[in-house]
């Protein structure tokens, strides 16, 4: 059987994650490159060129000026957490055991982790 090569490599250690991965703004470059690996497009137009709005971390489109966030349809879309203390962490920690504790993946497991106060 040929062995699978993203099931032995080596794992990330936690000094290398939080290099790559340590503030918000390396996140939202990360996410960036993950979703528009071409440069962004509008799902509305198609339109290639778009502008940054800081003030919510949007996109606005030129041609058509339709507004799209950065974690829209994703599983960070409804989440208020920020992405590198709770989520990258989460699924950095989760990731790097061989035996993850699927235990925490139950529905009522996760919803309660989530809402508790921080």
């Amino acid at each position: 059987m040929k062995r699978n090569p993203v099931q032995f490599q080596k794992s990330l250690s936690l000094k290398a994650f939080l290099k790559h991965y340590g503030d918000e703004d390396k996140c939202f470059e990360a996410r960036f490159k993950w979703r528009w690996s071409n440069g962004f497009i509008c799902p509305n137009c198609g339109h290639h060129k778009s502008c940054h709005l800081n003030t919510r971390k949007l996109r606005q489109c030129y041609r058509c000026h339709r507004k799209t966030s950065l974690i829209a349809g994703t599983i960070f879309e409804s989440s208020k957490l920020p992405l590198t203390t709770i989520w990258f962490q989460a699924i950095y920690l989760l990731t790097q055991t061989k035996k993850a504790n699927l235990h925490f993946f139950k529905v009522g497991n996760v919803n309660r982790y989530l809402h508790k106060p921080l």
